[in-house]
């Protein structure tokens, strides 16, 4: 079987024999409604999408034999096609923007003609494609690919108004040129409706929450385990796994989005497809890249992931980004680092999670970098040390290792404006270190109706309780674990149960005392 690694284009697919998942049944649904947008994370198959609607539109019939497309359509028209991709260009520079717009137009006039009469984008833009439209006696298609990334690329600078304003102008022509317009698609990480990008026209269609298009883009499970049944015994196979626990493996690394309240379980493309490739679970997605734009928005915000999904939320609240608002929310599910995990059909309201092991992992490093000031690499060898050692029940050793990482982590990250109320910086601390062990040991919080432990961690052999004080002492924390009887749940537990006060002090801002109950 071979795997379209970074090949985005359809017809090279299919014409080399890649595997393919067949999504055609929905391009064809998604053909027949006229100006739409979708917002999918970024290497989630927008581009696919694209190249595949292009050749739907193109009438290359060929390419679609054996596939659902081939049953469902039977006339084949060719239509004038007019694709945009602005994923190739980098638009942090002045004059871009407005270049890469005129090679564009330049190009559709050597083909459908120039007028004297029309001298801004805009205007030759609308003629273009109502010559076309007259010369092949078919509307014409436009498809925008990440229409987005000239906005992205300048988020929060003062280049962001003067692309915002071309584009705004740009796309007013689909208002313009509505009646020789036969579809438009224009696809991106984030929609920025609310801040006049769209303004210029009429709203398109919004696809990006509509049930009836969750699988567009991403692997159903169904589709995963019919397409690549044969490689996921291949995996177990190599790593001596059953296949049932191997699909358990899979589905907790990779799969866990969803796009509306139908809460379908999609699974990250890029990913699943480098792990088969490579008969290898890894971050591939993580490790591709982080977007510019959200490193600066750590950079800028307390992003208290705890918080953010300890709510429910109306889907305005994330599904809009507002650039006259702090909203970190909005940035992190339309880029992948959050998704929808419960739905409330009373309320109309959504909760948010990360939606699996390689996101949350990824991204609590990246905030250990941003917010720590440390190295990816070096937190992530950290924690593995650290869960090593829990696992093999050396709390002396867990102690030491906490007392030497608080105590190391840069002066700088300790006098940041976010770690002058230390009391949130020592909460905030703790619950990065422990986001990051969370993606190796089972670590939860569980509430009695006396209360809920700070922290209680689950390894095959051992349970441990974990109180923190700040400022206080060792002994109060560990009485706050006998008084408020955390350990109760585990009475009956065969596992061995340790119980550990720990003790924050605000000077030395480290460890200054560590008890276990005896």
């Amino acid at each position: 079987m071979r795997y379209p690694i970074s090949i985005q284009t359809f017809a090279t697919i299919r014409n080399g024999n890649y595997v393919y998942v067949d999504k055609t049944d929905l391009v064809y649904r998604l053909a027949q409604e006229h100006v739409c947008f979708l917002s999918r994370p970024r290497r989630f198959g927008k581009s696919l999408l694209i190249s595949t609607l292009d050749a739907y539109f193109s009438g290359r019939r060929e390419l679609f034999r054996g596939l659902k497309m081939e049953a469902l359509e039977d006339k084949w028209d060719v239509y004038p096609v007019f694709r945009i991709d602005f994923a190739k260009g980098r638009f942090d520079v002045a004059g871009e923007l407005e270049k890469v717009l005129e090679e564009y137009v330049s190009s559709w006039e050597a083909i459908y003609g120039k007028s004297d009469i029309y001298t801004t984008l805009s205007s030759r833009f609308q003629y273009v494609l109502e010559q076309a439209a007259a010369r092949t006696g078919h509307q014409a298609v436009i498809l925008i690919d990440e229409y987005d990334k000239p906005l992205l690329d300048v988020l929060e600078e003062d280049l962001e108004n003067v692309n915002r304003s071309i584009l705004k102008d740009f796309y007013g022509t689909f208002k313009a040129a509505d009646a020789s317009l036969r579809f438009v698609l224009l696809t991106g990480v984030t929609k920025f409706s609310q801040i006049t990008v769209f303004s210029g026209f009429n709203q398109p269609n919004d696809i990006s929450m509509d049930s009836r298009y969750d699988a567009i883009c991403g692997i159903t499970e169904d589709e995963l385990y019919s397409v690549f049944g044969e490689v996921i015994s291949e995996m177990a196979n190599k790593f001596d796994y059953t296949v049932d626990e191997m699909k358990s493996l899979l589905k907790k690394q990779y799969d866990g989005y969803h796009f509306s309240e139908a809460l379908l379980d999609i699974y990250n493309p890029f990913s699943i497809i480098n792990a088969f490739d490579k008969l290898k679970l890894d971050n591939y997605w993580y490790k591709s890249g982080t977007p510019t734009y959200l490193v600066k928005l750590l950079e800028g915000h307390h992003v208290n992931m705890q918080k953010l999904t300890s709510r429910p939320y109306e889907s305005q609240y994330f599904v809009d980004y507002r650039a006259d608002a702090e909203n970190p929310l909005a940035m992190l599910y339309q880029s992948g680092y959050l998704t929808i995990k419960g739905y409330d059909k009373h309320y109309g309201e959504y909760t948010l999670d990360y939606p699996n092991v390689e996101v949350r992992k990824g991204f609590v490093a990246l905030m250990a970098n941003s917010y720590l000031k440390k190295d990816e690499s070096e937190a992530a060898y950290w924690i593995v040390n650290l869960d090593r050692m829990l696992r093999c029940g050396e709390l002396d050793e867990v102690r030491d290792a906490f007392t030497a990482f608080l105590a190391s982590i840069p002066y700088e990250a300790n006098k940041d404006e976010r770690a002058k109320d230390f009391e949130t910086h020592f909460q905030y601390t703790f619950y990065i270190i422990f986001r990051l062990l969370s993606c190796y040991t089972t670590l939860i919080e569980k509430q009695n109706s006396k209360g809920r432990a700070d922290v209680i961690i689950e390894s095959d052999n051992d349970i441990y309780i974990f109180e923190f004080k700040l400022d206080g002492s060792a002994e109060e924390a560990l009485k706050q674990i006998e008084d408020k009887q955390y350990a109760l749940p585990y009475l009956n537990d065969s596992r061995i149960l340790h119980k550990i006060g720990v003790n924050i002090s605000s000077e030395s801002r480290t460890v200054d005392g560590w008890l276990e109950a005896k």
